[in-house]
């Protein structure tokens, strides 16, 4: 019963986060005089929602545009267009100052856990920077914070005073979730924070961010293109191609009954444990085209072998094929 009141309650409650027709151009600037010859359409009008307490996956190749969905979420880079709601309240158009109080609710994991952290700060005074940038805590109050943040992700509070170059590479990286805990947030945006960790450490690390998640009740954004990772800490997952989602469902979709054949695509490439299991790769042919002059209709055309006329000629949208399972694909 008290489970079920909780659920209601989380019913009742707006989304943590809600994404509506995000879209990043970076301008191509040419010239003496700089003038703008064209854009970059790194996000071309993505949408998802993430809940109290869930964790999406963004996954997609290289150049897709997961990273840049992130640091637009966060207004690391100023988003072209799209809303951007947290906990319900548009902040795309804040100001600094206005933003504020927001970045408090929302923080980041860095891919590279060494460039993320400044080599002349300690450990300890790289994850009480926060505490004193938003006056909640300083002097000894703030050193006891950080040393429970220490015990919380795994470090010894001996280590408080050593620099990054003293840390192995996992241990960096729970340095800078470290970091992102120190405020509290509702939502954590990890860009690809495993990618360059060994596999040993990458199963820790993801084991950690999992027990975060319990414990605080903490909503990810986890952007990858490890699908056996992304599988194992998300409950939805969203797949990316050259700027659009193509793919919204729930993981169990997403594995057992993929919609578009771009996810086919991705599934087939990851490997299986089971040496017995033979799964046949499909092998997309062509190179994935340039963000500055995207193919026309459907992006995916020129790689998918199903394509037909209408795919090169008319965009697809993203609908619901399925109870939670939306997929942008004419065919479906």
């Amino acid at each position: 019963m008290a489970e079920a009141g909780q659920a209601a309650v989380r019913a009742t409650r707006p989304p943590v986060l809600e994404i509506e027709g995000l879209k990043k151009h970076f301008p191509i600037k040419k010239g003496f005089l700089r003038r703008t010859h064209g854009h970059v359409l790194a996000v071309d009008g993505v949408s998802f929602t993430i809940g109290e307490g869930e964790a999406l996956g963004l996954v997609g190749e290289s150049g897709c545009g997961k990273s840049t969905v992130g640091r637009a979420i966060l207004r690391l880079i100023e988003p072209t267009d799209g809303v951007i709601r947290i906990g319900g309240e548009d902040i795309r158009e804040l100001s600094k100052r206005e933003l504020k109080p927001f970045r408090r609710q929302m923080q980041i994991i860095f891919q590279d856990p060494y460039s993320s952290l400044n080599p002349r700060m300690s450990a300890g005074d790289i994850v009480g920077e926060p505490l004193s940038t938003h006056g909640i805590a300083s002097g000894r109050k703030r050193e006891e914070i950080v040393a429970k943040l220490f015990d919380r992700v795994g470090l010894s509070r001996a280590q408080m005073a050593n620099f990054p170059h003293q840390f192995s590479g996992g241990q960096r990286q729970r340095i800078g979730i470290a970091r992102a805990l120190a405020l509290n947030p509702k939502l954590i945006i990890c860009d690809e924070p495993v990618s360059a960790l060994d596999v040993s450490i990458q199963a820790q690390v993801i084991n950690l961010l999992m027990d975060l998640q319990r414990d605080l009740g903490l909503s990810y954004l986890f952007i990858s293109h490890n699908l056996s990772v992304v599988e194992h800490i998300s409950q939805r997952i969203a797949v990316m191609y050259l700027g659009r989602i193509v793919e919204y469902a729930d993981k169990t979709t997403i594995f057992t009954n993929p919609g578009h054949p771009y996810t086919e695509a991705l599934l087939s490439a990851v490997p299986v444990p089971d040496p017995k299991i033979k799964r046949s790769k499909i092998v997309l042919q062509g190179d994935v085209p340039s963000p500055v002059k995207p193919p026309s209709g459907c992006h995916f055309h020129t790689r998918c072998p199903y394509a037909v006329d209408r795919c090169r000629s008319e965009t697809p949208l993203l609908r619901e094929i399925a109870p939670r399972q939306f997929v942008a694909c004419h065919l479906r």
